[in-house]
């Protein structure tokens, strides 16, 4: 980096450091962020039958079925911000 230039990252526009969140859109987040994982886990778990072999979770394994679900609730996720954006 030349000298006397100042660096992108230490910018306050750039970074998180001084913005504040009220408490209830903090509690909104976490609200929808947890009924995503809930939508999400129980999508799948319905739908596991009916998937590939290769697609089913086994526990404490980092496996194919992990990123299936973790899609599932990714899904989940932006369909609930999708339906609160609508409003």
């Amino acid at each position: 980096m030349l000298a006397g230039a100042a660096c992108p990252c230490s910018s306050p526009r750039g970074s998180a450091a001084g913005v504040t969140v009220s408490k209830p859109t903090v509690l909104v987040n976490l609200l929808q962020a947890s009924a995503a994982v809930v939508l999400g886990n129980l999508a799948y778990f319905m739908l596991e039958p009916s998937l590939p072999p290769a697609a089913h979770h086994r526990l404490f394994q980092p496996d194919l079925g992990l990123v299936v679900d973790f899609w599932f609730c990714l899904v989940a996720y932006g369909l609930i911000r999708t339906a609160r954006r609508w409003k």
